[in-house]
């Protein structure tokens, strides 16, 4: 590891033998700066300029410097993609915050109006910039991610809310009234109605509404309102005020009664309701929106039972009311509709392109839409398909990612395939051993290759669709920083090989003992070790610290066999858990310096709840937790992830998962964090746990954090996780950090 970089860093942290010191902690904070700095000529991933064979792409320049690259796949030539000077002085001036054309405040842009506009976000808006004249204005909020809290409700829409659907015709509306389904004329006041059954408690919904093309019939939903759960958040310290806030949110648990929707056909202009018979659809946990087909025979809608364990495509007769499955999925577990279900239609439903895990993999099958019989099988092997990226229905091909394709290799790895139809024809468009992203032109011409290990900086190429052939190459990426390493071992089989990686610190001496700490997300909707290069990883900070740390994908995580990702099923507590400790161990036999004796875990949200579930199930490995925001319960969390992976109705399996039930279980050192507004994960989950600790007469440490969402604890929870593994692993104390002289700890210090 004696490279120019890691010389340097360990000049920078004087070689000191002590391990969880004041200079750790502050080598640490800065490792992001200077593992960013190390990154030279790295390409993000980039986008295409919509309706044109122009690529733009950022990339490092190292120093925290960067810049914006436009490609003319036409030419393969490359130039600025705007200038950056005009571009940093407009925006300071509408911003009021200086910037400098390096290092201007995004790292992504979009193209809009032919590329003569360009949107982006900066601190806490959304900004455009006109390319011609380069002036700047700001568009609003940035925009946020949703925290997922689950099925959306169908609450009555109220008349004042109530904006009538126009026909494709234009000579239409269809609007609720009295909870009714109405129809007037285009612009008309005066209203009839459709439907007469409509009420509070079975209500029509507005949202359900699709006009055929023909403008001759309407399909709607009818709506039984299920229980509308609401969770209250206390604010016990806002800003703007000295008093306690309370927010109510809706979120609906597990067992829980939901709306219950009824597909109705509505013929215009006899004004007839068709009753559509639910013996297909008898048990929903939710229903797709109506989708018509273009020639308006009839529309389509998606069947999720309550459960997850049988999914249909229903197609109803748009004259007469009948229902009929097109595609009957049933599965002995679960079917994952959250993560691995693609429909394609071609030939306005002749046929259907469907993805399955029948046969025990992730595939494409070809569907007779007429028949709901299979065609053919397009895709098949050991190894699963992870997405489709582009339908041809003319030509008859598919372009899809997939993962595990190559014996050996990482199973984890995307590549890039084309095939056709009827699954002659696979041709493999990226070829390196390595995790690809591509982004293909508009027009399908041309795609950007790039591809990256955690060992390995990306290296993005230009190709041709048609025949796959580089172009040009576009960036070669560089870093000097030390990398992680990836690991596999065999798991609790014997045969089917867990994959991890190691982090170490950057002083790393293999002739000292280090405490281990694993980092833990088992959810099962997707798996989560780093396959692409990072200039920087929070692991690596923690690591600073005196620790080996790692993150592994056991079974019950996804993107694997249908028969590993099973294992999660109404076992949650499982957690991979037999997978992980034969990895450590295989690693501490290939390591001396990896000292399984002193083994801690953390995890947030549902990796808290692993976190816990470690010291509670597997306290002859694991030592010490640090549990944020956990789902301690599957019966507290949201309806939507918990029934899917532990069943409906709830059973027995529940509490055998349950952190809460088996508290008393509690060996080792364990830190509890929770923010009292996490409207992700009831913050009620963690309260519970404590409560069941108390009156376990276990000893743990806890801490809440007031106005804090679903998090790991901000800044402050980070450095609390910090502390806890220095004392408990290292056994040493850490920083006095009430001494007036400390380091105040920032967001830009953060270790999430």
């Amino acid at each position: 590891m004696a490279t120019k970089a890691f010389l340097a860093i360990c000049v920078f942290a004087g070689l000191c033998s002590a391990q969880g010191t004041r200079a750790d902690y502050e080598r640490a904070l800065k490792l992001r700066e200077t593992f960013q700095n190390l990154s030279i000529d790295v390409p993000d991933p980039g986008s295409w300029i919509t309706d044109s064979a122009h690529f733009i792409y950022g990339k490092s320049l190292g120093g925290g410097r960067h810049e914006f690259v436009l490609v003319d796949a036409a030419t393969a030539a490359k130039r600025p993609a705007f200038d950056h000077a005009r571009l940093a002085e407009s925006l300071s001036k509408a911003s009021g915050v200086t910037y400098t054309p390096e290092k201007l405040p995004f790292t992504s842009v979009k193209f809009i109006d032919g590329g003569k506009v360009i949107e982006y976000s900066a601190g806490e808006f959304q900004w455009k910039t006109d390319l011609a004249s380069y002036t700047t204005q700001k568009l609003g909020p940035a925009p946020r991610r949703n925290n997922g809290v689950g099925r959306p409700p169908h609450p009555p829409v109220s008349e004042s809310f109530n904006r009538p659907v126009a026909s494709p015709d234009g000579k239409w509306e269809a609007l609720i009234l009295n909870y009714n389904l109405f129809l007037r004329a285009k612009g008309a006041k005066d209203s009839k109605a459709l439907s007469f059954d409509g009420s509070e408690g079975n209500y029509y919904d507005l949202r359900s509404i699709a006009w055929s093309p023909d403008s001759r019939k309407i399909a709607v939903f009818r709506v039984e309102p299920g229980q509308h759960r609401t969770i209250t958040l206390e604010d016990s310290a806002p800003a703007d005020q000295v008093q306690p806030k309370y927010i109510t949110i809706e979120y609906a648990k597990p067992g829980d009664t939901v709306d219950i929707e009824q597909p109705v056909l509505f013929t215009v202009t006899d004004r007839k309701e068709h009753s559509i018979e639910n013996s297909l659809f008898p048990n929903p946990f939710a229903l797709t929106r109506p989708i018509w087909w273009k020639d308006s025979r009839g529309f389509t809608f998606e069947y999720n039972q309550r459960g997850h364990q049988v999914y249909r495509v229903i197609e109803v007769n748009g004259e007469t009311g009948k229902a009929r499955t097109i595609i009957d999925e049933k599965a002995a577990t679960f079917f994952c509709y959250s993560g691995k279900k693609y429909r394609h239609d071609v030939n306005d439903g002749k046929e259907i392109i469907w993805m399955s895990e029948r046969d025990g993999w992730n595939h494409l099958y070809l569907y007779d839409g007429t028949t709901g019989k299979v065609e053919n099988q397009i895709t098949k092997g050991e190894w699963v398909v992870r997405g489709v990226e582009k339908v041809d229905d003319e030509q008859r091909q598919i372009w899809f990612r997939a993962s595990g394709m190559y014996p050996g290799k990482d199973p984890y790895f995307n590549h890039y395939f084309r095939i056709n139809f009827d699954g002659s024809g696979l041709t493999p468009l990226t070829q390196a051993d390595a995790n690809h992203t591509v982004s293909f032109s508009p027009d399908m011409k041309y795609y950007v290759d790039q591809w990256s290990r955690v060992d390995l900086p990306p290296i993005s190429e230009l190709h041709s669709t048609a025949d796959g052939k580089k172009i040009a190459d576009l960036e070669h990426g560089k870093s000097e920083a030390p990398a992680p390493e990836s690991f596999h071992a065999p798991g609790r089989d014997g045969k089917t090989e867990i994959w991890g990686v190691i982090f170490r610190p950057t002083r790393f001496d293999p002739s000292k003992k280090y405490p281990v700490i694993e980092n833990i997300y088992a959810g099962p909707q997707d798996s989560f070790v780093p396959k692409s290069f990072s200039a920087y990883n929070p692991m690596q900070a923690l690591a600073e610290l005196g620790f080996i740390v790692v993150q592994i994908d056991g079974m019950g995580t996804s993107n694997r066999s249908k028969a590993f990702h099973d294992v999660c099923w109404k076992n949650l507590q499982d957690a991979g858990f037999p997978d992980r400790i034969l990895w450590h161990k295989a690693v501490a036999a290939k390591y001396p310096y990896y000292d399984i004796s002193r083994v801690g875990i953390y995890g947030m949200s549902a990796g808290g709840q692993n976190a816990l579930g470690a010291l509670l199930f597997h306290p002859e490995f694991y030592k010490v937790a640090v549990a944020a925001s956990g789902c301690h319960d599957n019966r507290m969390d949201k309806i939507w992830w918990n029934e899917q992976w532990m069943g409906w109705p709830l059973g027995p399996e529940y509490v055998a998962a349950s952190n809460v039930e088996n508290a008393a279980r509690l060996k080792g050192k364990l830190l509890l964090t929770v923010g009292e507004l996490d409207d992700n994960v009831d913050p009620a989950s963690t309260y519970q746990v404590i409560n069941a600790l108390i009156k376990a007469g276990k000893t743990f440490d806890f801490l809440l954090v007031p106005g804090m969402k679903h998090s790991p604890g901000g800044p402050y929870g980070e450095r609390k996780r910090y502390d806890f593994f220095v004392h408990n692993l290292l056994g040493v104390e850490p920083p006095d950090w009430n001494e007036s002289n400390g380091p105040v700890l920032t967001t830009q210090a953060t270790l999430q």
